[in-house]
């Protein structure tokens, strides 16, 4: 694709990478065939491809008005297209750069600028949205649905094994996940405790940086950023710990990136590359350990179950880390039996706050999802990324939780 980028950008960090990025489009088509909101509306400019027409527009001069930032903001950035494209378009970075431009030249309004800085001040904030959360179990039948849907019973976290392996990770325990579900890392502390490593969190650590950077706030995201690697640095340094462990794939994507947010940081940049070098989603942790897991397995007798399972893979794990079937295999040799998901590479319609601010496009692809998951007549949906699974919760007619939970639970039940 040939770019004439204008002067205010065309010199900068943004640019540059803009303009590479756009000139591997070749205009193929091919990722519209995948993009969920392109099948909902049926719109070019609510597909990948008339995005990237838009952002060049704006990125070469043109104004960006209401309706450029209407279509962007109803774009996802699961990253669909980007496993789909052949020719390597980094359409989710692409976007970023386009969109934090459409917002200085389109500033958001009333309802829809209060929403957006009421996310941005609560949900990165453990103990601020964990108080929220209360009062939301409180007042849960007052609320309207697209809050209440938002708001899961409370759920205890069980046991976490006290640290006594020489092997050693750092679990993130992320913003809304304590409040929402404890149970996940508790979880995985537990499995990965059997498989001879031990699962820690610093409580000086947070948000991974995902909610600020995406609505717009790219510098508090990567403040985010800053401070979580403060928090793990003394621990890697001194070489006490293998990995960072993300159990929220979605945090797990933004981690994973932390080297190139803060790649022109001279005090971070090297520390955030060896950060994101570092950080692991679990499937690839447990997929390591395959062999220690079957055996533990056989040692507690824990034989095949009829149990039906449906496997959600979130975006943000299969385009986003391109983890792709690990899960699946693991659930699989725990003996459950996985139904099969007609269009599995499509979004759930969560992607992070999403769901909250396109509430309309977010329901069609919920419903389609869960009719995609519950048509194997499975017993329990499974997923990897807590945005996902309390997404789906809000109008599943099976319960939904964890794939690790579920390996926990083969292994506590054998006990």
């Amino acid at each position: 694709m040939q770019t004439h980028l204008a002067d205010f950008i065309r010199d900068t960090p943004e640019g540059r990478e803009a303009e590479e990025i756009l000139r591997k489009c070749v205009h193929c088509g091919f990722c519209t065939a995948t993009c969920p909101t392109y099948q909902l509306l049926g719109d070019e400019l609510d597909g990948p491809r008339g995005r990237i027409y838009l952002i060049k527009q704006v990125l070469e001069g043109q104004p960006a008005t209401e309706k450029t930032r209407l279509h962007l903001d109803r774009c996802l950035t699961c990253r669909s297209c980007e496993s789909t494209c052949p020719s390597g378009v980094e359409y989710g970075r692409l976007a970023d750069i386009g969109r934090h431009e459409v917002e200085k030249q389109v500033p958001r309004q009333g309802a829809d600028r209060l929403m957006r800085e009421a996310l941005k001040g609560v949900v990165p904030r453990s103990g601020l949205f964990g108080t929220a959360m209360g009062l939301g179990r409180l007042f849960k039948p007052l609320l309207p649905r697209v809050l209440a849907d938002k708001v899961p019973h409370a759920s205890p976290p069980g046991y976490w094994p006290t640290p006594r392996h020489a092997r050693r990770m750092i679990a993130l325990a992320g913003c809304v996940q304590p409040s929402m579900r404890p149970s996940i890392n508790a979880a995985t502390a537990r499995v990965l405790d059997l498989l001879g490593i031990s699962l820690v969190e610093q409580a000086s650590a947070g948000c991974c940086g995902a909610v600020r950077f995406h609505l717009h706030d790219q510098e508090g995201g990567r403040d985010d950023a800053r401070r979580n690697i403060d928090a793990w640095w003394p621990e890697i340094a001194a070489g006490r710990v293998e990995a960072i462990l993300v159990t929220a794939s979605g945090c797990g994507v933004q981690v994973k990136d932390y080297g190139h947010l803060l790649k022109a940081d001279p005090a971070y940049a090297q520390k955030a590359a060896r950060v994101a070098a570092l950080t692991r989603d679990p499937a690839e942790v447990v997929v390591a350990e395959a062999a220690a897991l079957r055996a533990i397995l056989a040692r507690r007798s824990v034989s095949a179950s009829a149990q039906k399972i449906a496997f959600h893979a979130p975006c943000s794990l299969q385009h986003g880390q391109k983890i792709r079937g690990v899960v699946e295999g693991l659930l699989s040799a725990a003996g459950y039996d996985l139904t099969p998901v007609a269009d599995a590479h499509l979004c759930c319609g969560s992607a992070g706050t999403y769901s909250l601010l396109q509430p309309g496009l977010s329901r069609q692809l919920r419903d389609n999802k869960l009719a995609a998951l519950e048509v194997g007549n499975a017993e329990r949906i499974a997923s990897a990324n807590i945005g996902c699974i309390e997404h789906l919760c809000g109008g599943a007619n099976l319960p939904v939780l964890h794939w690790i939970e579920l390996i926990d639970e083969k292994i506590t039940k054998a006990a």
